[in-house]
């Protein structure tokens, strides 16, 4: 049995984030030239972490909410996801230090979390 826990990491970012209306703001021109410098530089987290990441995930879509009323459209902050593997919570959430998610895109930050067992019924 591994020592190793899975941990899921969701992006977070909303359209209120000052430094989303900044990105917005910007020249379609400068956001491209941001976007290839922040897809760069993605890749090359991916791999420097390529040995932890067990899902790369990607971008998430627009939301339906589900619940005893029904179906609606909502709009929450989660903009992609990521699961790695690792050996402790702590180090899950030093892998996302500096990500580009916030350091060259305006997300606002990533939140880091064990994947637990499913209890046995």
């Amino acid at each position: 049995m591994s020592d190793q826990t899975l941990f899921l990491a969701v992006f977070l970012g909303s359209k209120d984030n000052p430094r989303m209306k900044t990105w917005l703001a910007l020249s379609e021109e400068e956001r491209r030239a941001r976007e290839r410098e922040g897809i760069a530089a993605w890749g090359a987290w991916v791999d420097k972490h390529k040995a932890a990441i067990v899902e790369m995930g990607g971008p998430l879509g627009k939301t339906k909410n589900v619940s005893e009323q029904g179906i609606k459209d909502v709009t929450n902050a989660l903009a992609a996801f990521t699961v790695v593997r690792s050996t402790s919570h702590d180090e899950a959430a030093r892998i996302f230090e500096g990500h580009p998610h916030f350091t060259v895109f305006p997300g606002e930050s990533i939140d880091v979390m064990p994947v637990l067992p499913i209890p046995h019924m």
